[in-house]
């Protein structure tokens, strides 16, 4: 196993908390967990699992090892990554990194023989668990590029219920009992959770970039880092799904306005959100948030819809700037990637969906069990010889 520190030095916490997945395809759901998992302590040490032991144990992941630690170590709530970490977790893990216990989502993860990875440390009583994040998961994300649907899409309205009954019924691309339907319902106080709550300083030089940052990946994280250092606060515009649709096409975006709002808010180089972002940089926004420079990255930029071009503003003040963050992938190559494998994903889903259920069907048997034998205790002897 490799180690690496996500910020600049290792501080001294008294609690060192371990948590460990896959992480493929990361998003807000895994984001959130690390949130709540850093509360249980002072000191979150992530473990990243190694392609070949993803493989082996629920089928080829979309994104490589290496990608992967990167989007790991970008989770602002992250310490420390370690690279190539047990599939099942060993107490010997917990203290060679000297962690006092390991958190996991309240769902279960098994391995290719059906086994609960976390069977150890739970056995050992050194396990927690955090509320997993509903509606979203790697396994819904890959059924949504595949089907091409568009249900996910945020409406620009306010649709009746029963409207609003009919699009989140449409999401049921995967059939896990674990994560449930995959309609994601934002509140105002997650985004409180995720965001940084801190105002730029009045002598900060302020960033700002825009875009629809779908599917949240390493080129988004490398040309985020690469914005931050032209400034000291980052500020992100996201567009809304229409407007994304508009100069995507087809089913882009592939997470809705929300979703991603969550996924780049988690971001440690981010600062700030903008939800529904207008498409050309105004006056009005570079005046509103004192916007210091407007910077783009290599990507196409297609004008607005009267034909103007969306940076004319920053570019007329001399406040705009072109960048190149060295990493060239884009959502469309991960799209991609899924699309030409799409036989082995499909299989890879079905066959993970297979053995959640039997876990989930082992979980509630026992729980069934565990009712029946404490119902069985608190009987009293007389009530039970009268009994009928």
């Amino acid at each position: 196993m490799g180690t690496s520190y996500a910020g600049e030095s290792k501080p001294d916490q008294d609690v060192r908390v371990w948590m460990d997945g896959c992480y493929d395809m990361v998003h807000f759901g895994h984001a959130n967990a690390c949130r709540q998992a850093k509360q249980m302590g002072g000191y979150l040490v992530v473990g990243v699992h190694s392609d070949e032991e993803i493989t082996k144990h629920k089928g080829p992941p979309v994104f490589t090892e290496q990608e992967r630690y990167k989007m790991v170590r970008a989770i602002k709530w992250v310490d420390q990554v370690v690279e190539n970490a047990p599939y099942v977790t060993a107490l010997e893990t917990l203290e060679e990194y000297n962690c006092a216990f390991c958190v996991h989502g309240d769902d279960i993860t098994v391995t290719a023989d059906g086994v609960d990875t976390y069977h150890i440390v739970k056995t050992a009583g050194r396990y927690r668990e955090c509320k997993r994040t509903q509606g979203i998961s790697t396994t819904d994300l890959v059924g949504r590029m595949l089907l091409v649907t568009k249900s996910h899409h945020e409406p620009d309205d306010i649709l009746p219920d029963r409207e609003n009954t009919r699009r989140m019924s449409l999401c049921k691309e995967s059939a896990s009992p674990w994560t449930g339907a995959s309609q994601f319902l934002a509140t105002t106080n997650k985004i409180i959770q995720f965001s940084n709550g801190r105002e730029p300083k009045p002598d900060d030089r302020i960033v700002y970039t825009a875009g629809a940052f779908d599917l949240f990946h390493v080129g988004h994280v490398d040309f985020l880092e690469k914005a931050k250092s032209h400034g000291d606060y980052l500020i992100v515009g996201l567009h809304s799904d229409r407007i994304v649709n508009r100069y995507k096409g087809s089913n882009h975006p592939i997470m809705n306005i929300h979703e991603r709002v969550l996924s780049v808010l988690a971001c440690r180089y981010v600062d700030e959100v903008v939800i529904a972002a207008p498409y050309a940089v105004t006056m009005e926004l570079m005046n509103h948030f004192k916007v210091s420079l407007v910077i783009h990255g290599q990507t196409p930029c297609d004008p607005d819809v009267d034909g103007r071009d969306p940076y004319e503003v920053p570019k007329a003040l001399g406040k705009f700037q072109q960048i190149d963050s060295g990493n060239p992938m884009s959502t469309q190559d991960i799209i991609t990637r899924i699309i030409d494998n799409r036989l082995t994903y499909e299989k890879r889903n079905k066959k993970k969906e297979a053995k959640e259920a039997a876990a989930y069907d082992a979980f509630q048997k026992l729980k069934a069990e565990n009712r029946h034998e404490s119902s069985a205790v608190n009987i009293e002897p007389d009530q039970s010889k009268n009994k009928d």
